[in-house]
């Protein structure tokens, strides 16, 4: 009873943070625009739809994927996992000893943002608006690529103890610097992949990752070394997602040129 007491909590939670958007699209269009919705009912069942959906999974993200991201921070930066044996609990850690930490980190933030809603329906906006020229899973695997690098860098600042403001400067001065390269092309989608990484999947596990990390490594504090991996999952995708315009801009140019040349060469002949 207490489960579906919170199911049912949950759901209607999720209609009244559901309420305001429905309540601004209908007063719209009904009073400013001032005309009918088409296929009323099938919005409305839509709408049903998305309401049940976001509360059901919001249930699974509190009762499974928030408490394992914080049970494998514990357990990987356990002391005893990482020098294999009890008696070196009382040896200062280094960097180096939390490796086990950083390929999880990875892992997990590739993982999560292929599996984000919000960045599968970017990526099918945008192959449908470039006819497709804008590929659905290299855009998805290229912001994936990203955000696996920042977590695993962001959890290596918060092993380390480092200051954040290094990181995030550095990495905006090369996305400054990027932008003057990448095709012209990509780079809003660029900076709007960043944006859309930061959702209902990707936020609740880094977070819970960054928190169980500070929580667990000695002289780290929750609140100033805990938080800030979401920043490193918004700022790493835009420089692959770049990167990765660049990369097929250059091989069109290369294969353009390849068949140029055995073109010039038939005709020679």
């Amino acid at each position: 009873m207490d489960h579906l007491s919170h199911v049912g909590t949950t759901l209607w939670s999720t209609l009244l943070d559901v309420f305001p958007i429905i309540a601004i699209i209908f007063g719209f269009q009904y009073l400013v625009i001032r005309r009918a919705i088409p296929n009323l009912k099938r919005v409305l069942t839509g709408l049903v739809y998305v309401t049940l959906g976001l509360g059901l999974f919001l249930v699974g993200l509190e009762e499974a994927l928030f408490p394992l991201g914080k049970l494998m921070a514990l357990q990987l930066t356990d002391p005893v996992f990482v020098h294999g044996a009890t008696s070196g609990i009382t040896e200062m850690l280094r960097w180096q000893d939390y490796m086990w930490v950083y390929i999880f980190a990875a892992a997990i933030g590739f993982a999560t943002t292929i599996a984000e809603p919000a960045l599968i329906a970017v990526a099918i906006k945008a192959s449908d608006v470039s006819g497709g020229a804008i590929n659905i899973w290299g855009l998805r695997i290229a912001v994936a690529i990203g955000v696996a690098i920042g977590i695993a860098l962001g959890t290596f600042r918060i092993v380390t103890g480092t200051p954040i403001h290094l990181y995030i400067v550095a990495g905006y001065i090369w996305v400054i610097i990027q932008t003057f390269f990448a095709p012209r092309l990509i780079i809003a989608l660029a900076f709007d992949s960043g944006g859309v990484t930061t959702s209902t999947v990707t936020v609740p596990l880094v977070a819970a990752l960054g928190l169980g990390l500070a929580s667990t490594i000695p002289g780290r504090s929750p609140l100033i070394d805990g938080f800030g991996l979401i920043a490193f999952a918004s700022l790493f995708p835009m420089i692959t997602v770049m990167s990765y315009a660049q990369i097929s801009y250059w091989r069109a140019r290369q294969q353009s040129r390849l068949s140029s040349g055995s073109e010039t060469k038939a005709q020679d002949s």
